[in-house]
């Protein structure tokens, strides 16, 4: 199994082009399904997570052609509709066909879906979502059976317990875009690659309004635009942990493509902890060289500290002098990280949903296991400031999201490389 080797200790400096988001590509490539025109993608990250997708839309009857980043789908028929469990248990985001099957062919059967281990994510929100839609929803057999016969635009309410959701604002986005009349989504979704999705759905020919709001508006369409060729947008989170990269190794990094209007939340977080963020014509300049300060973050949904970049930050943290807070409201369990960074030497107290952090001067090399995509990425960053050598096992969830991850590191002078 693969490991990462890294050398800490080591200011790194230069330039790095940030890839097309994952979180973005997933459900767009799903998207591409309501449609029987081809679709050609650009800005497409080769990771695990989007070569799943790939193999799950050919399942269901895509043509598919991927080279360089640019990603080319025809599917003049849908062959089956069940996305089956041996794809779907090993990515979460495999879901989304469940929206573009019931917009395409009415009826789905999709397995209960897989993921990291960062504590439940239920998709209740998605089921009353499209059952709003005139979706019949059965659950049996660790399959959610979907008949949509009569899918009809409605108001759709996808309050949760936590707020609305992502993943079901673009599932019944999917659903609508197809359904008679209008569907009205509020509260929906805000969050960048929710917009992208929307996005790609009016380039198919769909009308859609409010997109980037808490209100989305869908009026169903019968027919697409041909030869529609759309670009994914830059992913935020790869930014940001790029920009934690620099922090954290006290360096200057060039951050290409990062579109900074994505990232406030963060960007104005290492501010506060002493970080020089300056905006530039083609991405964003972060100076980690200066005097750091403590600093507390509150998880929350878009536009609030994206959940994803929890853990990056707790690694940074844990070098910062001072005691600083974690509040972790839309995960249990996505503080795994924090017991192999203690391994490290990093002063780190979970109390709850709450982890109390007070800096150590250095962290240490030693073994690490990683436990889900972005603790992966945060043990690679302790690596980077650590005294020593520091390997860390199970990177497989790293490659799910971070496309050639380590060759960006190595090119800002990063001491890193796989191994088994």
């Amino acid at each position: 199994m693969a490991r990462f080797f890294i050398e800490g200790g080591r200011r790194l400096s230069g330039e790095v082009d940030i890839s097309g988001a994952k979180n973005s590509a997933l459900p767009i490539i799903a998207a591409a399904l309501v449609t029987d025109k081809r679709v050609v993608l650009k800005n497409v990250p080769d990771v695990f997570d989007v070569r799943t997708m790939i193999e799950l839309v050919t399942h269901l009857g895509a043509h598919v052609e991927f080279r360089r980043n640019t990603l080319t789908i025809h599917t003049p028929r849908v062959k089956r509709v069940e996305a089956p469990y041996d794809i779907v248990t090993r990515m979460r985001a495999s879901y989304y066909v469940l929206g573009a099957l019931v917009a395409r062919n009415r009826r789905a059967t999709v397995a209960m879906p897989g993921g990291c281990a960062i504590g439940p994510r239920p998709i209740d929100l998605h089921i009353k979502g499209l059952t709003a839609l005139g979706t019949k929803i059965d659950i049996s057999d660790g399959y959610i059976h979907a008949d949509a016969r009569h899918l009809q635009g409605q108001n759709v309410d996808l309050q949760g317990p936590k707020g609305t959701s992502v993943g079901a604002t673009i599932n019944v986005m999917l659903a609508a875009c197809c359904a008679r009349g209008t569907t009205v989504i509020s509260p929906a979704a805000a969050e960048p690659e929710v917009l992208d999705v929307a996005n790609f759905l009016c380039a198919l020919g769909v009308e859609i309004n409010g997109q980037g709001s808490h209100e989305i508006t869908v009026r169903g369409c019968d027919t697409f635009n041909d030869n529609v060729r759309y670009s994914i947008i830059p992913d935020r989170i790869e930014a940001g942990t790029f920009a934690v990269a620099a922090a954290i190794t006290r360096s200057r990094i060039l951050i290409k493509r990062a579109v900074s209007e994505h990232m406030t939340s963060v960007l104005e977080k290492l501010r506060e902890i002493g970080v020089v963020v300056r905006e530039t014509h083609n991405g964003i300049s972060v100076n980690g060289r200066g005097r750091r300060h403590a600093t507390d973050i509150f998880v929350a949904p878009y536009p609030g500290f994206p959940t994803d970049m929890q853990a990056q930050f707790m690694a940074l943290l844990s070098t910062v002098p001072g005691t600083s807070t974690i509040k972790e409201s839309i995960f249990e369990n996505r503080f795994m990280q924090a017991n192999e960074l203690m391994r490290m030497g990093a002063n780190i107290t979970i109390e709850g949903d709450t982890a109390v952090i007070k800096g150590v001067k250095m962290l240490s090399g030693t073994q690490l296991m990683a436990s889900d995509l972005r603790a992966s990425s945060a043990l690679v960053l302790a690596g980077l400031s650590a005294k020593g050598i520091t390997v860390v096992r199970r990177i497989y969830h790293l490659d799910r999201g971070y496309e050639k991850f380590e060759v960006k590191l190595r090119r800002l002078g990063a001491r890193i490389r796989r191994g088994k």
